[in-house]
Parts: C-alpha cells; structure tokens; sequence
C-alpha cells in the first residue's frame, strides 16, 4: 500500500465520523468525571467512572454512527481488545519519549495519531466487519 493511498484510506467521511466519536467520548469521560469531583467523589472513582462511561459512549458511537453495524457480545469483545492494544501502544510511546526526550508528553502526543489510526483500522476491517 503506498502512501498516497493509506492518506486516502483515512481521509474519508468514515474517518472523519471516528474522530467525532472520539472526541465525544473524551467529552463523556472528563465531563463526568468532573461532575462527580464536584460532587465529592473521590478524583480516582471519578475518573475510573469518567473512562468507564467514555469508553461505552465510543462503542455505542462507533457501531451505531461510524461503521452502522449492531451492537453485540462479539464486537464488543472485540472492540475491548483493541482498547487494550491502544493502551499498550500509548504506555510504550509515552515510555520511549521519557527514555529518548526526558518527556513523557512527547511519547504522548506520538501516541495519538498512532492509536486514531489503529483504532480505526481495526474497527473498520475486525471489530464491526
């Protein structure tokens, strides 16, 4: 695959339907976690909370919006293997950036694009194939 044709793969309405759901999920995350910290909830409950509720907000988003696929056990299943692949590709990245720049934040901002791209891959061609 060259790389005019993987830029064109992500430039689509798809693509661009990912993204949205992304940032509505870090809305759910941090909006709920800050409503329970407000709320006298300890800050770790809150944002365990927050990543719980965003996480379900992207999954619901991504079958039903960005891939129109239904919602089911396997998928879903799926789609939490993936979160977990992200999770390690972001601590790996953020690892290298401390070890390479003395800056995790670095390996951080690496991760982002890294993950959208993994995370929408995946999602498109094996979690709502």
């Amino acid at each position: 695959m060259t790389a005019a044709s993987l830029a064109s793969k992500f430039m689509t309405r798809q693509f661009a339907l990912f993204v949205t759901g992304g940032l509505i999920c870090a809305l759910a995350d941090v909006g709920l976690m800050q409503l329970l910290i407000g709320s006298g909830v300890p800050a770790t409950a809150a944002a365990t909370a927050g990543f719980a509720a965003g996480l379900l907000v992207n999954y619901a988003f991504h079958s039903r919006v960005t891939f129109n696929a239904a919602a089911n056990p396997a998928n879903f299943a799926r789609y939490l293997c993936v979160v977990g692949v992200n999770y390690l590709l972001t601590i790996a990245c953020v690892a290298l950036g401390q070890a390479i720049f003395d800056n995790p934040l670095v390996g951080k901002i690496v991760s982002l694009p890294l993950v959208a791209a993994n995370g929408y891959l995946l999602g498109k061609y094996w979690i709502f194939k």
